[in-house]
């Protein structure tokens, strides 16, 4: 049974009437503490789902489900009215977030939602606990108003930033469920409050962890000269992923990787990274990585391999004059369209295993890996959405690729074969994964009225 309604109002206006609420609800589902990548918060992750499909089953979604995966669950519900000649839109988002102490540098409790200046703080507010309510805030303003005019399925995953581990299985198993004719996802960015922007393409991942070793044990350092030091090893070979131009030493790394066209460099121009955004990251040093390149091209259609931890021997308070007995690296390629994660692994650990002086011993172990993906410009559904950004904003969205990776995109359009929107809301200084995470409330606000008109931008230029 249906839960919709009819009223005078249009969702638009049904949307703003009741916008502080909506802040408020948003305020409630971040003081959830919904950390996937720590069994300590298993139980707050479960609270933060339970959560979502009450929110759901008020709005009027139908067959709501908290569904298992083998790990955290995920979160279904669904509308199916519109009529069998409207597209079917399947949006997705996760509600599981990073962890956050506030000795990461916050100013207060990340927990503890805080509104400064138009901005909502907290862990998870942009990334993505704000983007997936607006969705679903979206949902509530068409069915008490009439109805949406596309059939809606709602998968809402608990695992997103533990690489979502459990959901390919699941997508597999739900196939007949999930069936639908585009996915959308808010879980990227805008240029700016004044300029917005749509993603039509997201990097693949691989993601592995070396270990050196070297003696049977920690050793006194006074052993050092007859042996070779893991740490030392560790950092000798790092050294050599790349060239000084900052081009990566993998022979065969860029093999596959597709050349832009003219236009595309051209319209990629008014996208690049602005100078206060760089200010705003990096002060005043200067740029680095490959020549020839903008640096919206680097981030987005160029792959990269980067160190993302070291570790080996003493680095507590004081001194302690050890040569560790094996020491290590993490480290990730962001791979760009047409790059295949399986060949790039097996690429990096050969050359790793070449490099490797014969005086230590190496392992390689896989942590995981995704596809790139990439959804056409000209495609009907991302026309919609440029439409509804239009709709909402003064200017025309820029299409800019992105830089970075949402597991999930490339099981969608493997195993469902479903084209992506990517429809951001989150602006570049939000600070994702980082400390004094924040979601402004007026793109709370347009987001949920970019929705709405996805949704009829949809139904009017998609192919029956």
């Amino acid at each position: 049974m249906t839960m919709t309604t009819t009223t005078t109002m249009t969702p638009y206006e049904y949307a703003a009437a009741h916008q502080e609420r909506f802040v408020q609800e948003l305020i409630d589902l971040l003081r959830i503490p919904s950390i996937s990548t720590d069994p300590a918060f298993a139980p707050q992750v479960r609270q933060a789902a339970d959560w979502l499909a009450a929110d759901m089953r008020r709005i009027g979604l139908e067959n709501v489900a908290v569904l298992p995966t083998g790990g955290h669950p995920v979160v279904y519900g669904d509308w199916l009215h519109a009529g069998d000649d409207a597209p079917t839109v399947l949006i997705y988002g996760h509600y599981d977030v990073q962890p956050a102490v506030l000795a990461d540098g916050w100013l207060h409790d990340p927990f503890t939602p805080v509104i400064r200046e138009q901005r909502l703080y907290a862990r998870g507010a942009c990334d993505d606990k704000g983007q997936v309510l607006a969705q679903l805030k979206a949902a509530e303003a068409l069915l008490a108003t009439g109805g949406s005019p596309v059939n809606l399925k709602y998968l809402i995953e608990g695992e997103e930033e533990s690489s979502s581990e459990n959901l390919p299985g699941f997508v597999l198993a739900q196939r007949e469920r999930l069936r639908a004719d585009v996915v959308l996802i808010s879980d990227t960015r805008i240029e700016s409050l004044e300029q917005p922007s749509l993603n039509y393409s997201l990097r693949g991942l691989v993601t592995l962890e070396i270990t050196v070793t070297g003696p049977t044990r920690d050793l006194h350092s006074g052993f050092g000269g007859i042996l070779h030091n893991p740490a030392q090893a560790v950092a000798e070979i790092v050294a050599k992923l790349h060239h000084p131009d900052g081009r990566v030493a993998v022979p065969g790394f860029y093999d596959a990787v597709r050349s832009l066209g003219a236009e595309e460099r051209a319209a990629l121009q008014a996208a690049d990274l602005p100078p206060r955004e760089w200010q705003h990251m990096m002060g005043d040093l200067p740029e680095w990585g490959e020549a020839g390149y903008l640096k919206i091209e680097r981030i987005g259609t160029r792959p990269t391999l980067e160190i993302n931890g070291l570790y080996g021997g003493y680095s507590g308070d004081g001194f302690k004059t050890v040569i560790p007995a094996r020491a290590g690296a993490k480290i990730s390629c962001r791979l760009v369209a047409d790059q295949d994660p399986e060949t790039i692994f097996a690429g990096v650990s050969a050359y790793l295993r070449q490099i490797t002086p014969p005086t230590v011993r190496l392992d390689i172990r896989p942590l995981g890996h995704g596809r790139p993906v990439h959804t056409p410009t000209d495609h009907p559904a991302v026309q919609a959405a440029k439409r509804a950004y239009g709709r909402n904003w003064d200017k025309a969205p820029l299409f800019i690729p992105g830089g970075g990776s949402i597991p999930v995109v490339a099981e969608f359009q493997e195993k469902l074969n479903l084209p992506v929107v990517l429809m951001g809301f989150s602006l570049p200084d939000g600070g994702a994964h980082g400390p004094n995470e924040s979601f402004h409330l007026e793109m709370y606000r347009k987001g949920v009225a970019t929705v709405i008109a996805f949704m009829e931008e949809l139904r009017a230029g998609m192919p029956a």
